[in-house]
């Protein structure tokens, strides 16, 4: 047997956007639900033997922060009566409270993203790979609970996870960095990996640069914006605009990044364990004849 439920949202936070609801059953019962739908109301049909509903938040910067709610029965009157209040708590930033992670604030992983621009001269050039000098370190808990710069380690396999190349007219589109497989030339055979909205190619450390390759325009359409603002942050050239990629497999028509500038992008958010100091990095690149 089933019966109606009727959710509605009394108080949040300007930030809070959409929102997945679930039952205790573990039955998805909506998804991307706007703000809007449950301040107004939203019935929804459900087992009996639902108790729980659980919301969770699922818009931006909002850490999928979850909230279990019983089911509980009142009147159309007390139902009616409900009225939504904006609430919204001020406090203040704290940084370095847990020695050992970084771009973690109150529980939610900020992406690391640092940009370096080239310009070439003359002629134009054709990059060929990249090569970083990025120390990575990882911290060691202190006895003394505080930040402590003697208890740290630098590694070889830390690294930034997502890379952009682009200039004006070509994009590499997401390419998502993984270390090469050592002493496995099965596993390091799987590679380059196309992904839906994305590329997965692996990177080395030799010399103390971090390197990597594998990488061409994926440019559909020259007329069509290769990127879109975001919500988060009105800053331009922000998120990729995946309409306009083509991560499919290509024995041929792979495009050089080829022009008289380039940007690099790179990128951490899905670790906040490791420390990356970025000092400097070196793009080969070939002088293209035209």
């Amino acid at each position: 047997m089933a019966k109606t439920i009727v959710i509605r949202l009394t108080k949040s936070g300007s930030r809070a956007s959409t929102f997945s609801i679930s039952d205790d059953l573990g039955n998805v019962l909506a998804t991307d639900v706007p703000k809007d739908e449950l301040i107004t109301g939203l019935a929804l049909s459900v087992a009996d033997s639902v108790k729980v509903i659980i919301l969770s938040s699922t818009g931006i910067n909002c850490c999928n922060k979850q909230w279990n709610i019983p089911v509980t029965t009142i009147t159309t009157p007390e139902l009616a009566a409900i009225n939504y209040q904006q609430v919204n708590t001020a406090s203040i930033w704290t940084h370095l409270k847990n020695p050992v992670i970084y771009n973690t604030f109150y529980g939610c992983i900020n992406p690391y993203i640092i940009e370096y621009p080239f310009a070439y001269q003359y002629f134009d050039e054709i990059l060929q790979n990249v090569k970083d000098y990025t120390k990575a370190y990882k911290y060691l808990p202190s006895q003394f609970g505080v930040f402590d710069d003697s208890r740290k380690v630098e590694t070889d396999n830390q690294y930034f996870n997502k890379a952009i190349l682009y200039n004006g007219q070509q994009c590499s589109g997401v390419l998502e960095l993984v270390p090469k497989p050592m002493n496995n030339l099965k596993e390091y055979m799987k590679y380059p990996i196309y992904n839906a909205e994305s590329k997965t190619i692996t990177f080395t450390k030799s010399d103390n640069f971090y390197q990597y390759n594998t990488f061409w325009s994926l440019v559909k359409n020259k007329s069509i914006p290769l990127f879109i603002t975001s919500c988060e942050s009105m800053s331009i050239d922000k998120i990729v605009n995946q309409s306009n990629m083509d991560y499919g497999k290509r024995s041929f028509k792979k495009e050089p990044l080829r022009a008289k500038e380039l940007k690099v992008r790179h990128i951490l958010d899905n670790k906040s364990d490791a420390h990356l100091v970025s000092q400097f990095i070196f793009t080969p690149a070939q002088i293209s004849y035209k």
